[in-house]
């Protein structure tokens, strides 16, 4: 081993830790091994910046930007809300959800995909009385599923096609990932249908979701302002704080027959009105006695009313890339900036009852709202956050929509046919939907997931130092020493199972980038097709299903669907098994070693 792939080595190794710990989001990971790679002379300087204007790069960003295009338009959320009448027998509504989802997730972002059907999956599953948790796993699986059957369906295999082409001169076709992708992902959302929803617990399925998963009946109620009570003659602000020195939080009056949820803080409290307050019971019983308050409470254990005309409640999830993870609800300010209030957390499936105020948001929480629709809704933009709220459909006419569809299956059939390089066509789709203005030009750059992006950027130059340093080729060698023992049909497996490991506990970009040149140097070295290896990763690297963290969509139902870490590995893994069997003989078959 020469030093410089000692010290990429030990780069990758911290970058990796890095991206397990989660401590700092995986963008940030890439780009600090990007320097580190560069000060050590790993990645020439002229070359650091490259990942930038790489057509892998480019492609991923106007993929993004035409996905919102056809998420504003509505052009996807008619056929969404069409899977509610399937709704009545489990089986049939867990099939027809993934059904939709996989094959959005084919020609869009795999997120994206996920943010269309998951509100309806909840709405139409509380409809009928089911758990949301019933649906939400396989539905997230069925969106990651589906983006190993194209090009586009996935960022890492565009990264995958970039790295094709430097090896071998020439890229992937937006199709030559279906013959092997499409019969595994149809196999797993089949499995998910019909095996996969019976593995989850059935302590999670007899949830109903909602407000039952925040549990939030003993930690909302309403106190009367008697006579004689100190709070009687003050503004409401004024209570507020008093309040928030006992950890509790005002959420609303009622005056009369009038509930008053917002505009209230400058109110005086009057004799015979009552507050709407949140916090734990014996906060709540400590705020009572200090301000002489009469506890009202509720009948049957009821959690009061907590909507009116201009009020909402609503549930959101915090993503990857949310700006309030690490932060508490003290920092964020969700009261201060947007007036609206935080009535519970859900992590992992378990309620969070204490010291709401002072935890510190993590990726997957769900987040319980109240306020008005529009200023939860401008939280939700501003915090990167994910809302689980059915949107309605643009009142945008069909001409949009029609733009947006053209422009992408136009850009489809180019890159299909070979007329044009997917980065052109996809630019070109993403110019005509900004001109034409289905996709306001306010909202271009917001519409790129940047993060994706930066990581991407970064990744390429160190995946190029993999390559340059030997320390890709230091790798197949000491795999295929094993081909005399096993041969390349098991080495094939190994390659498989390996990416899907990884990918299972980083973020599958940076799986790619490592395992895509050792696969390429492997298949060299013992003389099989190396287009066969490449689809190895590219199937591994999408199949991510044993944890939470393997793939950001089984990050944003973990709230939502009140899953545990265990529940993941519990049904991923028969799954997993099942498209290592699946795809294995149609790697043979259709990229023969």
């Amino acid at each position: 081993m020469t030093l410089d792939q000692g010290l990429l080595f030990a780069v990758l190794v911290l970058a990796l830790a890095g991206f397990v710990w989660g401590r700092f989001r995986y963008d940030m990971v890439a780009f600090a091994a990007l320097f580190a790679a560069t000060v050590l002379g790993l990645v020439p300087m002229d070359k650091a910046f490259d990942g930038f204007s790489d057509a892998a790069t480019v492609s991923v960003a106007a993929v993004f930007i035409v996905t919102r295009a056809l998420i504003s338009s509505g052009a996807l959320d008619r056929l969404a809300r069409a899977i509610g009448r399937f709704s009545g027998n489990p089986t049939i509504h867990i099939g027809a959800l993934s059904l939709v989802g996989g094959a959005m997730s084919a020609f869009m972002n795999n997120v994206a995909a996920l943010s269309i059907v998951m509100p309806v999956a909840i709405r139409s599953s509380r409809d009928v009385g089911r758990s949301p948790s019933l649906v939400l796993m396989p539905l997230a699986f069925a969106t990651v599923l589906g983006g190993i059957v194209t090009l586009i369906g996935t960022p890492p295999n565009i990264l995958l096609s970039g790295i094709r082409e430097d090896f071998m001169g020439a890229p992937y076709a937006m199709f030559d990932f279906a013959p092997v992708g499409l019969p595994t992902a149809v196999a797993g959302i089949l499995f998910m249908t019909f095996v996969g929803w019976r593995l989850i617990p059935k302590s999670r399925r007899a949830r109903n979701g909602g407000t039952d998963l925040f549990q939030i009946s003993d930690f909302v109620t309403e106190v009367r302002a008697e006579e004689g009570s100190s709070t009687v003659g003050q503004a409401i602000q004024d209570i507020e704080k008093k309040a928030g020195e006992y950890d509790v939080t005002v959420i609303g009056m009622v005056r009369g027959d009038s509930r008053l949820f917002s505009g209230i803080r400058y109110l005086p409290l009057a004799a015979g009105d009552a507050l709407v307050i949140e916090g734990a019971p014996d906060a709540i019983a400590k705020f009572v006695a200090a301000l002489k308050l009469t506890q009202v409470g509720t009948d049957g254990g009821k959690v009061p009313q907590l909507t009116s005309p201009d009020t909402v409640v609503t549930e959101v999830v915090v993503t990857r890339n949310s700006e309030i993870i690490g932060r508490t609800a003290r920092m964020v300010g969700f009261a201060r900036r947007f007036g609206i209030n935080l009535l519970g957390i859900s992590r992992q499936g378990k309620p969070i009852r204490q010291r709401l105020r002072q935890v510190e948001f993590r990726s997957g929480d769900a987040l319980l709202l109240q306020g008005d629709a529009d200023r939860i809704a401008e939280a939700v933009q501003e915090y990167g956050l994910l809302s689980i709220a059915e949107r309605p459909i643009p009142k945008v006419g069909r001409l949009p929509a029609s733009i947006a569809v053209a422009s992408f299956a136009s850009a489809i059939l180019l890159t299909s046919v070979g007329l044009l390089s997917l980065p052109i066509a996809l630019g070109l789709a993403a110019l005509t939907v900004v001109l034409t203005g289905v996709l306001p030009l306010r909202d271009l750059y917001e519409s790129i997931d940047w993060p994706v992006i930066v990581l991407l950027a970064a990744l390429i130059p160190v995946g190029g130092a993999i390559e340059t340093t030997g320390a890709a080729q230091l790798l197949a060698d000491a795999l295929a020493s094993l081909s005399g023992s096993v041969g390349p049909v098991v080495l094939l497996g190994i390659v498989l199972v390996l990416t899907m490991w990884l990918s299972d506990i980083l973020n599958n970009a940076a799986t790619v980038v490592i395992v895509a040149p050792v696969a390429f140097r492997l298949a060299e070295a013992i003389g099989a097709n190396p287009d066969t290896y490449f689809m190895a990763v590219a199937i591994g690297a999408s199949c991510a299903f044993l944890t939470p963290i393997g793939h950001q969509n089984n990050t944003l139902v973990m709230g939502p669907g009140g899953y545990a870490f265990s529940d993941y590995t519990r049904v991923g893994l028969p799954l997993e098994v099942l498209i290592v069997a699946v795809s294995m003989p149609l790697l043979l078959v259709f990229w023969p070693l």
